[in-house]
């Protein structure tokens, strides 16, 4: 029998959520740091996990040089405070190595271990953004699965809605995961976002039955973007006044109001304790 309890973000529970993607290249790490800057902005305590664990860049794209990242916890003993590392925009990250094949594929007891360390956090923060890696590999499906929201990043470009599909369709079939939360990056308008979005919906409706998708923002091309990337800035920092920052800001306003209904599924989550014996 389920239990399910209902959490906002305004509660004492972290609000933990993914971004993620079928398909790289579609700024999804990118949108990570924007987000977690902008609800560090507005006033929110935010843990940003880079949970692409073999090709991490959080750190790169702020210029940062943590000199320890989940890597350490993993195969060095470190704690989570030895890794958790402040940011000056407001939140802290978990960083996490590149280019280290042993990160490539958490064991049961890695992922177990992650979760327990995460816990010491429970108390301490509003937000937990997940940036995971793209694709359908066992890490992507896994973090997607310990958080209670996904919000999905595509573009308008045929292979991201093919691939964004997939992940769902996976996430769905297997995992018995329905409701989704899903970003247009990239767009050139609303009108090709919105159409974009439509094609995605309509695939899931005709083949997924009762997935859910909700269309949680539109964040548009911004020359910014490129620009606070070369920077190693936000580009809601660098430019706030952009097109890009106002609309993840919005996004960030959309996410604080999300009704978060967090149902005990059978997949471990970040911050069970707290969940089964609140």
């Amino acid at each position: 029998m389920s239990k399910e309890v209902e959490q906002t973000a305004s509660g004492t529970f972290p609000v933990v959520f993914t971004v993620t993607s079928g398909k790289g290249g579609v700024g999804k790490t990118n949108l990570s740091v924007n987000l977690a800057a902008a609800l560090a902005g507005m006033g929110k305590k935010v843990v940003l996990v880079d949970a692409d664990l073999g090709l991490a860049n959080v750190d790169v794209i702020l210029g940062l040089t943590p000199q320890k990242n989940l890597f350490h916890l993993f195969h060095e003993g470190s704690s989570l405070r030895d890794i958790l590392y402040p940011t000056p925009f407001g939140f802290s990250i978990l960083p996490a190595s590149s280019g280290m094949s042993e990160m490539l594929t958490l064991s049961t007891g890695q992922k177990l271990e992650l979760l327990e360390a995460m816990g010491e956090l429970e108390d301490e923060i509003d937000y937990l953004v997940v940036d995971t890696g793209a694709g359908i590999n066992d890490n992507v499906l896994y973090f997607n699965l310990a958080s209670q929201e996904r919000l999905v990043i595509l573009t308008p470009e045929p292979t991201s809605l093919t691939d964004a599909y997939a992940l769902i369709k996976v996430l769905k079939l297997k995992h018995g995961v329905e409701h989704f939360k899903v970003c247009v990056n990239m767009a050139p308008d609303q009108k090709t976002a919105k159409e974009i979005f439509s094609c995605l919906y309509q695939a899931c409706d005709r083949f997924l039955s009762g997935v859910s998708l909700d269309l949680a923002g539109v964040i548009p091309r911004d020359a910014a973007v490129r620009k606070a990337v070369v920077n190693q800035k936000p580009f809601c920092v660098l430019d706030s006044e952009g097109q890009a920052a106002k609309a993840v800001n919005q996004l960030a306003r959309n996410i604080i109001n999300w009704d978060i209904s967090q149902e005990i599924d059978g997949n471990i989550k970040f911050f069970w304790k707290k969940l089964l014996f609140r």
